[in-house]
């Protein structure tokens, strides 16, 4: 089963490193990855969204990841 799993960053300079290693250790389960945040007129906004696409261990990754951020997924 594959999906594609939505991460709310609220607060993007503190959540990063935290992220990152959740992200590192499934790092063989995600096939894409990419982060959207708005950028305001002179500088990047602290918030976003980064999607991953995983191929694998779908349940555990989103596990892991709904227990710091508001997830949404969408299998397929």
């Amino acid at each position: 089963m594959s999906a594609i799993i939505g991460i709310k960053l609220e607060n993007r300079v503190s959540e990063a490193i935290k992220l990152q290693e959740i992200l590192t250790l499934y790092g063989c389960e995600i096939q894409t990855r990419i982060g959207l945040h708005p950028i305001g007129e002179y500088k990047c906004n602290n918030y976003g969204v980064v999607l991953i696409e995983v191929v694998s261990k779908v349940n555990e990754i989103y596990d892991a990841l709904a227990k710091n951020w508001e997830v949404q997924i969408m299998k397929f």
